[in-house]
């Protein structure tokens, strides 16, 4: 008999192999395979014919997860970090877009810069790609100041 839960347990995990740079499975113990980048996990799922479990890093919207009543802070620690676990069956499973927000947070939360450039590549607004050459320019402009005191203090 197919689940409804294990339908979006087989779509969270094909999706996220697909949209992000870097994804791969990782299965640190039976019951699982979590979605990992670089070997870090960034969800962890629960297997097909299990009851369904999902475990996000959630550093923006943990606090709102948490209302949920299927939601609760990651065992082991991992909550105080903004981990987020959420336990439901087929009667209760909310969207599957929900998740694959918690998805996409968790990865950029956890994937290195590098790859997460690649994620965003073509997405950047002008003023974002401009923010860095001038970053750039200020501490140009310190240097030649600090020459101008070295001048002045060999004028004494």
């Amino acid at each position: 008999m197919s689940r409804k839960t294990d339908a979006v347990l087989k779509q969270l995990r094909e999706w996220g192999l697909s949209h992000f740079p870097g994804a791969h499975l990782k299965s640190p113990w039976p019951g699982h395979k979590d979605l990992a980048v670089n070997d870090k996990t960034f969800a962890y799922l629960s297997i097909e014919g299990e009851p369904f479990g999902i475990s996000a890093k959630l550093p923006t919207s943990s606090h709102m997860a948490l209302m949920l009543p299927f939601c609760t802070p990651t065992p082991y620690g991992l909550g105080k970090s903004g981990w987020v676990s959420a336990s439901c069956d087929d009667a209760n499973l909310p969207p599957v877009e929900m998740f694959q927000q918690w998805i996409e947070e968790s990865y950029r939360a956890q994937a290195p810069k590098k790859l997460l450039k690649q994620l965003t590549e073509g997405k950047t607004p002008p003023a974002v790609t401009k923010a860095k050459p001038a970053t750039k320019a200020t501490k140009a402009t310190k240097k030649p100041a600090a020459k101008k005191n070295a001048a002045k203090s060999n004028k004494r």
